[in-house]
């Protein structure tokens, strides 16, 4: 199951910029503990990141994204510290409804729904809110996912947010893990059976992804956030 998870959630990662966690979470998690499958899911992640974002360097814009790589990184101590106070079924239901609301609404959408409303005030607390789930169980994804969908940014301009801001907010969220004790020997161990799925799928992913159209990213990453939705609501909702 651990290898499993890891290779889905590698390929997912190079392919889209995002989901390691969005996919790997909803197989760990029937092994093991939020704790540790967040952590697991937090060094796979910055392994898989590491491993792709020089294919996407060229399409980073700091200067757009700053202000969510920021606030990203602010979040991280929050969502740790509420590690060991959340419910895992109503924490796996609630973003599970989120992202399956929003795919299925903009597929089947007849035109794509853009925004610029906010500015940085409001890319600063997008990335707030993913460094708190980042923090939390590793998924810094989802939400600027969402945002960077409805800003209409190009194919390559949404990989390089996801990218860099998963890549930033997730080092920090190790950073913390690791402070805090939760990079134990048992997550060591537990790596060395997800490293090789990390690598492979992340490898894979991302030869694909040079295949794919605007258009076709634009509908993967809808179809991967209501997948992953499906993923985290089924356990609640149906039992493990």
């Amino acid at each position: 199951m651990i290898a499993s998870g890891a290779l889905l959630g590698g390929f997912v990662s190079g392919l889209a910029g995002f989901g390691t966690g969005l996919v790997a979470l909803g197989l760990w998690l029937h092994a093991l503990s939020p704790a540790l499958a967040a952590s697991l899911v937090i060094l796979c992640s910055v392994i898989a990141q590491c491993q792709t974002i020089p294919a996407i360097w060229h399409a980073i814009d700091f200067k757009r994204i700053w202000p969510m790589l920021v606030a990203g990184v602010l979040g991280v101590p929050l969502g740790v510290k509420f590690l060991d106070h959340v419910n895992p079924d109503a924490f796996r239901f609630g973003i599970g409804v989120l992202l399956v609301v929003f795919s299925v609404s903009m597929l089947i959408g007849r035109a794509r729904i853009t925004t610029h409303w906010g500015g940085r005030v409001a890319d600063a607390a997008v990335g707030f809110g993913g460094g708190i789930l980042g923090g939390l169980a590793g998924l810094s994804g989802p939400l600027p996912t969402i945002w960077a969908t409805l800003r209409g940014w190009s194919k390559d301009q949404r990989r390089g947010v996801f990218q860099a801001y998963n890549l930033t907010t997730l080092s920090a969220a190790l950073a913390m893990h690791a402070a805090k004790g939760l990079i134990t020997w048992e997550v060591g161990w537990l790596l060395l059976w997800a490293l090789p799925g990390t690598l492979g799928g992340a490898w894979l992913g991302a030869h694909a992804y040079r295949r794919l159209s605007d258009h076709r990213f634009h509908q993967l990453v809808l179809c991967l956030l209501g997948v992953a939705g499906l993923s985290l609501i089924w356990p609640t909702v149906f039992g493990k």
